[in-house]
């Protein structure tokens, strides 16, 4: 049975870090303000934010496995790189489709061809060709995973295409798909289901209140309770604050941890924080400047590398 969480964690350090206007008109979590700023400060704060989190996490005992951005070509948002990659178990490496232009620059396989002297990397499976068509499943931002149970959680958006997932789910093995749409309080459509929701082992972090069709709604609930995990709802307010974008990692010694921003730790009720410290350490970061500029947060930042280790497959 595959493990949910990971101790091996992908991330990359920002060089030119900034608002990206191709992004903004599907990610209403994006502050148009933050187009304004000085771009040197913009960078710095970034870097450090980043810097910040990756010093903490491998404090607490994650294995951070980070690589430097390149100033060229210009990719304002690689620091989440969970939208172009994503590893498997078995070996597989997915590349994913993506929607803006300069965000498929941000895809390199170098970072690949690195991993592959501690890890085991069987197959690249590659739906990069779907942009072609304009369609496009932008990895664990689009898709939600309960890897044990195999199940792909999905919302429909200008991201997330339903034909792409169907595409996905026949390469991946007898994943079952359950595709919803989720919507923010002003009708648009929540542009990556993982600020929707967060899987974890015996849990799932949910904002039920955003998908607005009830047999949907219903679907999701009891797919979670039925593959034996509790379901933590998260209000509209809180998934604002990037409540819904968290992740659970492993530590090597064995502890788990709850990744989230401050922003989304300090939009919890003082009973969320005593329920989901039953599950799991949490941790949280100042992510300010990223959430605002990038309108991602903590697991966007994060591809989990859950390749098996050479010698141990």
């Amino acid at each position: 049975m595959q493990a949910q969480i990971t101790s091996d964690i992908l991330m990359i350090r920002p060089v030119k870090f900034q608002y990206n206007s191709q992004t903004a008109e599907s990610n209403a979590f994006q502050d148009a303000t933050s187009a304004n700023q000085d771009l040197s400060i913009t960078q710095a704060t970034a870097q450090e934010e980043f810097d910040n989190m990756v010093r903490q996490l491998r404090a607490a005992g994650v294995n951070v496995i980070v690589f430097e951005d390149t100033p060229e070509p210009h990719t304002p948002d690689s620091i989440f790189p969970n939208n172009w990659i994503s590893f498997h178990a078995s070996g597989k490496v997915v590349l994913y489709p993506m929607q803006a232009e300069n965000r498929r620059l941000e895809r390199r396989m170098d970072i690949i061809d690195a991993l592959r002297n501690d890890f085991d990397i069987d197959v690249v499976l590659d739906f990069t060709h779907f942009e072609k068509e304009n369609k496009f499943l932008e990895g664990t931002g689009s898709l939600v995973l309960d890897r044990t149970n195999r199940i792909a959680y999905a919302c429909v958006s200008p991201r997330t295409d339903a034909e792409v997932l169907d595409a996905w789910a026949k390469q991946m093995n007898g994943y079952k798909v359950v595709k919803f749409h989720s919507f923010d309080a002003n009708d648009k459509a929540i542009y990556h289901t993982n600020v929707v929701m967060c899987m974890g082992d015996t849990f799932a972090v949910v904002c039920l209140k955003s998908i607005k069709d009830p047999d949907e709604r219903l679907i999701v609930r009891e797919t979670i309770e039925k593959s034996g995990k509790n379901v933590f709802e998260i209000s509209l307010e809180q998934m604002n604050q990037f409540a819904g974008n968290m992740l659970l990692v492993n530590t090597k010694r064995g502890t788990k941890l709850l990744v989230m921003s401050k922003s989304a730790y300090h939009s919890l009720t003082p009973a969320q924080v005593v329920e989901l410290e039953e599950y799991a350490d949490i941790i949280s970061f100042d992510l300010d400047m990223i959430e605002k500029c990038g309108g991602g947060s903590a697991r966007c930042m994060m591809a989990e590398v859950h390749l098996p280790y050479k010698g141990l497959s």
